[in-house]
């Protein structure tokens, strides 16, 4: 099956998004330490919505003080964040892309340097010198997950998407592994999901029926079961009113680790189910215009692109021109990303990536 990667595609809040490239949620750094927003975070995104990504998403942004995961990450637990979000959905919407912020609290992976005190986790967790909730702490959790997403709409945001991956508070919540409560948020596995579905209800009810709502998640890792990962995936799309998913998949072209699920990839593990009026992008590796090709092939909605993203602001524009086109050879410069959008404190952070940076 061939895909034009530059059709318009409509949520079913009525959402339209002009192409099938998201820009992928990317920690990066840049943002003030009291989670407001730099000048260096707006032009890294800004740059992303004028190089023709039809949906921008921001990087991580904390629901509550607490459940910072990074320096420099962008907040949205505070009405004072909201001067900087207006800005910041305004200048992504210029350039005719969809302004979407993602909601997030690290929970035992708040580093304790960064906020100063013991992380915070579903149970005691001594790895991460995290302490467990309180039930009211955990309603409080919700509660400021939707409270992010109302001040996001205030905002201007098109939509919001809740972070429920890459081992994160919610994922805590999900894994059987780091979930050891004994009331209704723990045990099986309709308990464990308990707080993403009434985070993502609550969300619906609070911000209307209009407004664009998705879910990250991710099947491996952190004690994910990919299994159980597939029955929240249908429960979303089935029973919570959300416009589409995220499937964050590390490698879209990888097997499960899992060995009683290698019989197929990860990708086609996803492509199984039913997806209804529901749209779905998966992340992971997704780096070439042949890339972009073959994951849409297989019956993906729309493709969520990172590193290759970071490399080429333009790069939708760029597969759009030429369906072949391959991004720059690793390592590449400081000056080179600094012309390509990423502040100071980003392109420190790149280092991090082995032989992405030259030395």
């Amino acid at each position: 099956m061939a895909y034009k990667s530059n059709t318009p595609i409509q949520f079913h809040c009525g959402t339209v998004m002009s192409n099938l490239f998201m820009l992928a949620p990317m920690t990066n750094t840049q943002s003030h330490d009291d989670g407001r927003l730099s000048d260096d975070e707006y032009n890294w995104l800004t740059m992303r919505a004028k190089g023709g990504f039809g949906l921008t998403m921001t990087c991580a942004s904390h629901v509550q003080a607490v459940g910072k995961g990074f320096p420099g990450q962008l907040g949205i637990f505070s009405d004072t964040h909201i001067e900087g979000h207006t800005r910041l959905a305004k200048g992504i919407k210029t350039h005719g892309s969809l302004a979407v912020i993602q909601l997030h609290h690290a929970g035992m992976r708040s580093p304790y340097d960064v906020i100063q005190q013991k992380a915070v986790c579903p149970s005691e967790h001594e790895k991460y010198n995290a302490r467990a909730l309180a039930l009211n702490e955990v309603h409080e959790l919700r509660d400021d997950f939707i409270a992010a997403a109302v001040r996001s709409q205030q905002a201007g945001y098109d939509g919001v998407e809740v972070h429920g991956a890459h081992g994160y508070i919610l994922t805590q919540f999900l894994s059987s592994k780091i979930n050891l409560r004994k009331d209704v948020y723990g045990g099986a596995l309709e308990n464990r999901a308990r707080l993403l579905f009434e985070i993502v209800d609550g969300i619906r009810t609070a911000c209307g029926p209009e407004f664009l709502l998705g879910v990250r998640l991710s099947p491996e890792r952190f004690g994910m079961q990919l299994q159980e990962i597939k029955i929240i995936t249908q429960q979303l799309i089935d029973d919570h009113a959300i416009d589409f998913l995220d499937i964050s998949l590390w490698d879209v072209f990888k097997q499960p680790e899992e060995d009683a699920h290698q019989h197929k990839s990860l990708l086609e593990h996803f492509a199984e189910l039913d997806y209804k009026n529901v749209k779905w992008t998966v992340a992971g590796n997704i780096r070439t215009g042949q890339d972009v090709q073959k994951v849409l092939d297989t019956g993906v909605d729309f493709v969520s692109i990172g590193r290759s993203a970071i490399l080429h602001h333009d790069f939708p524009l760029r597969v759009l021109d030429n369906p072949n086109f391959t991004p720059i050879e690793l390592p590449v410069s400081e000056t080179y990303l600094m012309q390509e959008g990423l502040g100071l404190n980003f392109v420190t952070y790149m280092k991090r990536w082995d032989g992405f940076v030259l030395a």
